[in-house]
């Protein structure tokens, strides 16, 4: 009986272990949408290191306002010099005119470049994930789906047998189902692996720093669709028109906002060169001695000071650097404008498939679902009545299995569609309907 009860246990966790691959039972965490967007952003890993860029201008800041280091002089004379004139020991410091803050405006400025980058980042991670989340929804589905249509093909195959055995159809109807269950099996066989690699590929993209794995809270859609809890409007809002999202998208967009700041850089980096052509002023000071022991005239001890102009602009004016500033200058405008043009044409394409999205998924709602599963049922009852053949039952179930699966995939294309707008408009918060009680 022992020996019984610890060869079942281990069944079960080799099953286990098998159902679920690389992800042992532990430690996954079932998590809705919003709780993996949390901590995608928390934890994960790529995100972490985007981060570090924006500590790293911080950086750069300090040392564009940095003051040149001092230079320590010294000079010394021997021989007979030595015994008449003095030794001399002081600094010189060169002081930058009109270049140290322009340097530090261009660093502030790539500053807000990264900060932008990184907000970027994080709203494309954001965006993936939801992805990532419903797709791994859409997979658990179809293999519901699949699963529950494979329960009845055996239904089915219990039923075709009894009815051979009775001799009321003939054999070659037992071997059709029996082969029709277990091409059936395939198809879930199939599904189980894709569920899984969508696990994987769910968790890559949270990508989080310790072992820990995540799954999603639901294993198939709701048959009352759970938009709230996926962040997703209801198909059977009112829509806004195209000119209300496209003045929301120009405000949002990061890309945008990204090219409007790269001007700005242009901009300081065309002031900070043109500096360039600014002298600079050297400041030398020290202290002069001679000592008794080598004076062969009267010599008095005391400090100096003075100063140099360096660095004048006369063999070189830096034109080349500054006509190449006024380029880049022209390449930000330019790139600024064709962003814009690029983006409000993704705007409309994602806008667009959205609706198409919610209109294919209502249609299914509304005429393909009720009339197929009437069909289906009809079929099943044709054939245990004898009114139709098991082939044409097949290919009913057949094609009532690919209307299901069909179902599935427009939500995810509806939900997904979704996604793909919010990332057009750069605003995961957007809300369709936010003037929907005035109209």
């Amino acid at each position: 009986m022992n020996k019984y009860f610890i060869a079942v246990v281990a069944v079960i966790l080799c099953l286990s272990k098998f159902s679920t691959g690389a992800f042992a039972i532990e430690d996954i965490h079932k998590i809705n949408l919003q709780q993996a967007l949390d901590i995608a952003v928390e934890n994960n890993i790529d995100l972490k290191a985007a981060r570090l860029n924006v500590e790293i201008a911080k950086n750069k800041i300090k040392s564009a306002n940095r003051l040149q280091n001092p230079e320590f002089n010294m000079f010394y004379n021997i021989g007979t010099a030595g015994r008449s004139e003095p030794q001399q020991l002081g600094f010189s410091e060169l002081l930058e005119i009109g270049k140290r803050s322009p340097r530090k405006n261009l660093a502030k400025s790539n500053l807000e470049l990264e900060n932008e980058n990184l907000r970027y980042t994080k709203f494309n991670l954001k965006m993936d994930v939801r992805e990532a989340y419903i797709n791994l929804i859409a997979e658990k589905s179809v293999l519901d789906t699949l699963e529950q249509q494979a329960k009845l093909q055996e239904e089915l195959y219990e039923i075709v047998k009894k009815k051979v055995k009775s001799q009321k159809a003939p054999e070659m109807d037992e071997l059709q189902a029996e082969i029709a269950l277990n091409q059936m099996m395939t198809q879930v066989n199939t599904a189980k692996i894709t569920v899984r690699n969508a696990l994987v590929y769910f968790n890559k993209i949270i990508n989080p720093s310790s072992d820990v794995s995540y799954d999603t809270q639901d294993n198939i859609f709701l048959e009352e669709n759970n938009f709230d809890e996926l962040l997703t409007p209801d198909p059977n809002d009112i829509m806004p028109e195209f000119e209300e999202i496209k003045e929301h998208a120009l405000e949002h967009r990061y890309d945008i906002k990204i090219a409007k700041q790269q001007i700005d850089i242009a901009k300081k980096n065309l002031t900070l060169i043109s500096h360039q052509r600014l002298p600079d002023i050297e400041v030398v000071g020290g202290y002069t001695y001679q000592s008794r022991a080598q004076t062969d005239t009267v010599f008095k001890s005391g400090a100096y000071a003075g100063a140099n102009i360096v660095n004048l602009p006369v063999f070189y004016r830096y034109k080349p650097e500054i006509n190449n500033a006024k380029l880049e200058l022209q390449q930000a405008n330019l790139k600024y404008v064709s962003t814009v043009n690029k983006a409000m044409k993704d705007v409309d394409a994602a806008y667009a498939k959205f609706l198409t999205a919610r209109t294919n998924l209502n249609y299914y709602e509304k005429n393909i679902l009720k009339s197929s599963d009437k069909l289906i049922r009809a079929s099943i009852k044709n054939y245990e009545t004898g009114k139709s053949d098991l082939t044409a039952l097949i290919v009913m179930k057949q094609s009532y299995k690919s209307i299901i699966v069909g179902y599935t995939y427009a939500l995810a294309e509806y939900y997904n569609s979704w996604t793909n707008f919010l990332r057009e408009v750069n605003d995961e918060s957007f809300d369709l309907y936010e003037d929907q009680d005035d109209l």
